[in-house]
Order: structure tokens, then sequence, then C-alpha cells
């Protein structure tokens, strides 16, 4: 391998936190300063039924920025229930440290590499593959992203620091509210510096980031398209359930934007109310079909109506949950990351401290 060669890891302390995003955002920057860079996830999460391994990620990356099959790294081990299964059994002894190794080491994929780590520091010890298992075999750094809860979100990177030692180079605090934007770049901001851990961005909180499209929530919830098939990429930032009488629910309606509202399908009213507010789409429970002037509507204001065979409970568990893991798979997100990377990450600082300049470029 080049000495020129470098690799990156994109970690985070727990699951979720905004590790494709943040790969995303960057990917672009380095780009414009014209460093070669590659990418690669060591660490997948599906596989065909070729038993090749595919993750979802890597090819929405690979793609959105351009790379060439010479600039990605391969996915060395694929994690699911089987898998998991075989290793608890002794049913899979492969050596992955070794396989690591050989894919990453015998051949260069770009100046820079970008990799994404598992989704917490301990995700891959059971096959010898976590993060700094990984880091340690290929010589990476490491960048660790955490979300914020609030100032004592601080603690998971002290000891993220404990574990990684001078491998950690920098950290990103994501999801942070506006409000406390401040109090985060200087107050934990000088206290991450004074610890030896660079902070290199904080990233604002974003319902454009948290939203997820209709198409998702009828993947998620196998959810019938009663109407406006063709509307499925509207992008839903917030969650409304239609179980109260109709002059409160126009009221809490009214208060929202760009919504999924969940409803009985026998409550009329309520949808009525939900159509003419901010409503991306209308989930119905208990699978009963609305009246044909509901569906004449929402097909005037190109409002997208799902029938669920599920309680209302059930649905917005679901929904809920489909907020929580939020994957950056639209255009519209795309843009949006690389605007707020490009405001809120040091990437110049990111540059000196792996010694790589952008005169020094593969031009």
């Amino acid at each position: 391998m080049p000495k020129s060669a470098k690799y990156l890891l994109i970690g985070s302390t727990e699951a979720y936190s905004g590790k494709s995003a943040t790969v995303l955002g960057l990917s672009h920057l380095l780009q414009e300063k014209k460093i070669d860079i590659g990418y690669g996830k060591p660490l997948g999460t599906c596989s065909n039924a070729t038993d090749e391994i595919v993750d979802e990620d890597v090819e929405f990356i690979t793609n959105s920025l351009k790379l060439s099959p010479t600039r990605i790294a391969p996915t060395v081990l694929a994690v699911d229930g089987a898998t998991v299964e075989k290793r608890l059994r002794n049913e899979d002894q492969t050596d992955y440290q070794q396989a690591l190794a050989q894919q990453y080491l015998e051949k260069p994929f770009g100046e820079l590499v970008l990799l994404e780590g598992p989704g917490n520091l301990t995700e891959g010890c059971l096959f010898d593959f976590s993060l700094l298992q990984v880091a340690q075999i290929i010589d990476a750094t490491v960048i660790l992203l955490t979300r914020y809860q609030s100032l004592a979100s601080v603690e998971a990177l002290l000891a993220s620091k404990q574990l990684l030692g001078e491998r950690l180079i920098g950290v990103v605090i994501n999801d942070v509210p506006e409000k406390k934007l401040p109090l985060v770049e200087k107050t934990m901001g000088s206290f991450l510096e004074q610890q030896g851990i660079p902070l290199l961005g904080v990233l604002p909180q974003s319902d454009l980031l948290r939203s997820v499209s209709v198409r998702e929530l009828v993947h998620q919830l196998q959810a019938d398209i009663l109407c406006c098939g063709d509307r499925l990429d509207l992008m839903v930032e917030s969650l409304a359930i239609g179980a109260m009488n109709v002059n409160s629910a126009v009221k809490y309606f009214r208060k929202r934007r760009n919504m999924a509202v969940v409803t009985g399908g026998d409550r009329v009213e309520i949808q009525q109310a939900a159509l003419e507010t901010s409503t991306q789409c209308l989930i119905l429970t208990g699978k009963l079909p609305p009246p044909q002037f509901i569906l004449s509507r929402a097909e005037e204001l190109e409002i997208p109506i799902l029938s669920v065979d599920l309680d209302t409970l059930t649905t917005v568990e679901i929904v809920d949950r489909t907020f929580g893991q939020v994957r950056v798979h639209e255009p519209i997100k795309v843009h949006f990351i690389r605007h707020l990377m490009a405001k809120h990450f040091d990437v110049d600082r990111l540059l000196n401290l792996l010694d790589l300049s952008p005169a020094a470029a593969i031009p």
C-alpha cells in the first residue's frame, strides 16, 4: 500500500448518529479540495441470496459520490441473525481481521479512504471486528460522532477517548437544537479541546434530515396505497394522531407541518380536517376504506392515503421507529447535508490533522 494512502474511520457512540450523512457531506468537501477519496464499509448489515455482500448505504453513497470501482473498498463481513448464530455455535471460525488485511492493505483505494464504522464501539466484537480492532489492523484514524442529548453527552466521548487513544483525531456532535449551538460550541468544545479531543463540527438539528419519505412508511407499514401512488416521494417531518374530537384535531393539526396523520378508517371528520392542513399522507388504521369523497379530495390535493391492517398504537410505534432510523437516501437530503457540513464542519483542520493538503492532492 502506498505510504500516501490513509484510512479514516467514521464511527459513533450509538447507532443512527448520522455516520452516512457525515460521510456524504465530508466526501463532497474533500472532493472540492481535490482530494482523491475512496469509500467503504468493512462491517455491513445485509447480504443477498447469492451470498454476495450488498449494503444499501454503500450502493447509495458510492453512486452519490460517483466513485469508480477502484475507489470502493469491499465489505468484509455482513452481520444478521444467521451470521451471529453461526458464530455462537462455532460454525463460523473465519479470521475476519486477516480477511480485512488482505483486502485492504494489498491495494490502495485512494489517497484518503473514508470508512463507515459499526453502529457503536462494541458492535462487531463477536467477530473480532469492532471499530478499534478494524482501526488497528489497517492503521486508521477515527472521527467519532455522538448525538446530542445534553451536556452530559461529553461523557461518551471521554470514554471513547480512553478506548481509542491517539487514533481518535476528532469528534462531531450531531442533532444539536439551534438554541443550544453556542453552549455546545463554547462549553463542550473548550472542555473537549482541553482533553485533547478536537471538536471538528457541531451540526444543528434538522427536521428535514429526520424526515422520512411516504414511500419508506409504505414499506415499513406494509401499507396499501389507496390514492396518489405517484406522490410517495413527499417527505414527512412529524407524526400526528387523530384520536380526539374534530375541533381539537383542527387546532392540533394547524400547529404542525409536513405531517403524517394516523387515524381510524371510520374517523371521516378527522380525515377531512387533516386533508385541509399541512399533511403529507393519511394513514388509516383498521383496514376500513374511506368514503369516496375523501379519496377524491385527497386526489385533488395530491395527498397519498395509506391503509394498514394494524391498530393505531402499533402503527404509531412503527412510524416512530422509522423516524429514529432515518437514512439519507433522498436527493434533497444529500444536497442539504452538503450545505450543513460546509457550514459547520472544519475540513481544513481535519486535513491538517491528517497531514494532507489540497496542494498535495492528486489532480
